[in-house]
């Protein structure tokens, strides 16, 4: 097999990239364990030396779970093209002779499920081994089998006919195809945000109108001072899988939700569920849906963009270990090897997500007490066992939260 410049790049970008993420889980690792001797001065008095080494360890274990999960992700990417697992599936598939757009949708399927179980020891080890030891796991391997048969089922009913679209317009539209994808693309990630919190969200778990009569009051009211209609604020049975506690907002139009996990309700009181959802709430009044709507859109405008070109190139093709080019074979190499390339501006992604954790929290201030916000905050970081020493480059490279010092000082004042 010729290596060319194509498959030169995808080399050098695997083992750069992998190289980086093995380096940043040993900083984070050494980092962390390194200060779980002492509780920071800031929390000393809020949360306990046991709970802030028993998160030291389960960041510790996560983050070499996580180098391990690059490896093996490297591994398998350099199976499939340089090892010739591609070119075995595709020469699979044509055999049953079908026209390229039926083939093609075959093939990507089988690959995605392929993909699921490669993945499925990774899975089982994360659930049944790190979270079953640090006690945040309450999955029971029947509910993860019927999760996993579930989304196998979603992939499956909206996988295959947007594949299925996608190579016909890729075949029948010319030489803009790609921007005819972009557009259905759009369309498609737009519907499925729109119904995720009505239709598909509750295949998987219960969501119960808030109960409480007192916080409904309170909530409704904050919502009217913020100017924002929601279909409603649900309590989610996230205690059913997991003992991490969170609030996400989701939707968009009349879809709009608000999700507090039952774990969450539970641990905190009326003041601090208030300010929570008040910093939800901000992420919508300041914008960063549709900002981030907004730059999905221009990233795989982009994206869409450079494989128009790189699909007409044979060597696109036998430069990552297929012997000939196809519309599916190119779209499905260009989605395996673009995120090695992405990785590498993946840290501006996460400095303007948590500057708009920082916007959201700002205007939590503005709308309810920030000594409030605080005490929620350090809550969930003991309750979920997040750190609250990360290494400082780990940090800056990856999270899409500010380090817990560093938001609670802002929300104090300091």
């Amino acid at each position: 097999m010729n290596i060319n410049i194509f498959g030169w790049l995808v080399l050098a970008a695997l083992a750069v990239g992998t190289a980086v993420r093995i380096w940043l889980a040993a900083r984070q690792a050494r980092h962390v364990r390194q200060h779980s001797y002492a509780v920071p001065t800031a929390f000393a008095d809020k949360i306990g030396l046991s709970a802030h080494r028993k998160a030291a360890r389960y960041t510790v274990a996560k983050t070499r779970f996580g180098a391990f999960n690059a490896l093996f992700g490297a591994a398998v990417l350099l199976l499939w093209t340089f090892g010739g697992g591609l070119e075995l599936l595709d020469n699979l598939w044509r055999r049953a002779g079908w026209h390229d757009i039926h083939t093609g949708t075959a093939l990507i399927i089988s690959f995605m499920l392929i993909g699921l179980v490669l993945e499925l020891p990774a899975s089982l080890y994360a659930t049944f081994v790190i979270e079953e030891k640090f006690g945040f796991n309450k999955t029971t391997p029947k509910l993860f089998a019927i999760d996993m048969l579930k989304g196998l089922v979603l992939m499956l009913a909206l996988g295959a006919p947007l594949v299925f679209a996608v190579l016909w317009l890729m075949e029948k539209s010319g030489g803009l195809w790609w921007l005819y994808v972009w557009a259905l693309w759009m369309g498609f990630s737009l519907t499925v945000m729109w119904a995720y919190p009505r239709f598909i969200a509750p295949w998987f778990n219960e969501f119960q109108p808030l109960r409480d009569e007192a916080l409904k009051s309170r909530i409704n009211a904050l919502l009217r001072r913020c100017g924002f209609s929601s279909n409603g604020v649900f309590v989610m049975d996230g205690s059913r899988r997991s003992g991490h506690g969170s609030a996400y907002f989701t939707g968009f139009g009349v879809n709009k939700r608000i999700v507090f996990y039952d774990t969450l309700i539970e641990s905190l009181n009326a003041d601090e569920t208030e300010a929570v959802l008040a910093h939800e709430l901000g992420h919508f009044k300041r914008g960063h849906i549709k900002k981030r709507i907004a730059t999905m859109a221009a990233m795989s405008l982009a994206g869409l963009a450079v494989l128009g070109w790189l699909i007409e190139n044979p060597a696109f093709y036998n430069g990552l270990g297929l012997s000939r080019g196809s519309d599916y074979m190119g779209l499905l190499l260009f989605t395996m090897v673009a995120p090695l390339f992405t990785f590498f501006i993946s840290p501006l992604f996460a400095i303007r997500s948590r500057r708009h954790e920082f916007e959201a929290d700002d205007y939590a201030r503005q709308q309810s007490d920030a000594g409030c916000l605080a005490s929620a905050l350090i809550k969930m970081y003991e309750e979920n066992a997040g750190t609250l020493t990360p290494d400082p480059l780990h940090s800056a490279f990856y999270d899409s939260h500010p380090p817990a010092a560093a938001r609670i000082a802002r929300l104090q004042g300091a």
